[in-house]
């Protein structure tokens, strides 16, 4: 009888499967993989399947040919005969980690407002850490991103999946590595020139004027893809009444309460912050914005990682010494000065719980929130290490572990519009999975543990893929 119940859910799965199939190999892959087999069984796990129902121990996951093709407790679901069997007692399976605002560059600290580029290690670091699918929110590098993108698909180079955003969308800027629109008509060029070149995301930035990105998200959504912003000239309601899809930092960069904002611009992010500091997320003008955005079908991206870095007396942030020392150890100074008492105080201190409170009060009142981690600002924002941090963060503002796991996983999916085969697991869909040691539905921070990274059913091993990088994050 077990036998042909496991049979039943195998075939139903066949049914269910959605262009599921297996990553295609390279040779570049080769040394990263520990598991490859079309058949595979991982028995006796603990399952977070990334709905933010509760988890279900001592179960059975089946992968067959890239996809998930049975899931069910392990008295009742015995592994397929041929199967290349895992013991996962003491383990869970989480879905694989679905992130959106994720970046392939980072402050080198050479030249003010100079990113480095580091796509590579930064795509092997983002898979080691449980990072399955991932939009870059932001790309100072024209075609890297996309091109890595390609690569990923084919299996060329060890990376998550990549959503991959189109250079910035802003107005007149000081930044050495950023376009300046010159008007509403050149938004629209922009747009459908980089759709044209693949990319399949757009983000707009904090000098754009209401008209540019009107125009940007009209010609997007022609296209069937979104828009994201990191805003500051237009405020988040503006950005919501023009069709903007998604806003980023949660509510850090909203500029909706400065006092005497003047439209198209840019009042500094310094005094945006100040109103938000200041915010009370039970009075009437913070609960208006949030039921504009939640009619508007706005989602919004956590990135507390980032903020985390500018404030006084957090942790220092993990993973660290994958870094070369020129970009490791300025940042690690600054940190320590700061925990020192040596830095002025600091805006930080107040915005970071703050952030937290808002972000927590948006989701309870039924916005649709996302996670990213932003490795940008003064550095120590380490791709892999970051994600497992944001979800630390999320159930520190208040969370639960499953309710972060699922922002962190099933909402990145949805709002990517790939839920339908990534973000959550269950029977048909790709068996994009993260196996750890621990269970992180009662202990968040076991979400570091990472013992196996599944993509399109391929294993990888976490330990060879942060090896091959580590201490030379920074040349390649």
């Amino acid at each position: 009888m077990r036998r042909f119940f496991s049979i039943v859910l195998v075939c139903a799965a066949a049914v269910a499967i959605v262009a599921a199939q297996s990553l295609p190999i390279g040779n570049a892959l080769k040394p990263f993989i520990k598991v490859n087999a079309p058949l595979v069984a991982l028995t006796h796990v603990r399952v977070i399947d990334g709905t933010g129902a509760p988890s279900r121990p001592d179960q059975t996951i089946v992968i067959k040919d890239g996809a998930i093709a049975a899931v069910g407790p392990s008295a009742s679901t015995p592994a397929p005969e041929g199967a290349t069997v895992i013991d996962g007692t003491g383990k869970s399976v989480m879905p694989g980690i679905v992130m959106v605002h994720e970046h392939l560059y980072y402050p080198t600290g050479a030249n003010p407002g100079i990113y480095g580029t580091f796509g590579v290690s930064f795509l092997r670091l983002y898979l080691a850490g449980g990072v399955t699918t991932m939009r870059t929110g932001g790309n100072l590098d024209g075609f890297l991103d996309l091109n890595l993108k390609q690569r990923a698909e084919r299996g060329e180079i060890a990376a998550p999946a990549i959503d991959a955003t189109a250079p910035y969308l802003n107005g007149p800027n000081t930044f050495l590595q950023m376009y300046s629109l010159k008007d509403e008509a050149d938004a629209r060029r922009h747009v459908n020139y980089w759709a044209d070149a693949g990319a399949t995301s757009f983000k707009a930035y904090m000098q754009i004027t209401r008209a540019e990105l009107g125009a940007a998200i009209e010609e997007a959504h022609k296209r069937k893809l979104k828009v994201t912003g990191h805003l500051c000239s237009v405020t988040y309601a503006e950005a919501a009444a023009l069709g903007i899809d998604n806003l980023e930092h949660g509510f850090a960069a909203a500029t909706d309460f400065v006092a005497g904002k003047q439209p198209d611009v840019c009042p500094g992010q310094g005094q945006g912050q100040s109103t938000i500091a200041a915010l009370d997320p039970n009075g009437a003008p913070f609960k208006a914005l949030v039921k504009t955005l939640i009619e508007k079908n706005v989602a919004l991206t956590s990135t507390l990682t980032v903020f985390e870095t500018f404030t006084p007396g957090r942790p220092l942030p993990p993973g660290m010494d994958v870094f070369v020392p020129q970009l490791r150890d300025p940042f690690v100074e600054r940190h320590q000065a700061a925990a020192s008492g040596g830095a002025k105080p600091s805006i930080y201190t107040t915005l970071f719980p703050k952030m937290m409170a808002l972000e927590l009060a948006f989701a309870r009142a039924g916005g649709m929130l996302l996670a990213g981690t932003d490795p940008t600002g003064g550095g120590g924002v380490v791709p892999g290490y970051s994600n497992q941090r944001q979800l630390e963060l999320l159930v520190e503002a208040g969370f639960t572990p499953v309710e972060a796991i699922r922002i962190g996983t099933l909402n990145g999916a949805r709002y990517l519009g790939r839920d339908s085969r990534v973000g959550s697991i269950a029977v048909g869909k790709q068996a994009d999975l993260v196996l750890v040691t621990g269970d992180p539905s009662t202990t968040i921070a076991d979400v570091r543990n990472v013992d196996t990274v599944f993509r399109q059913g391929v294993g990888f091993d976490p330990a060879a893929l942060i090896k091959s990088v580590a201490g030379r994050v920074g040349l390649w």
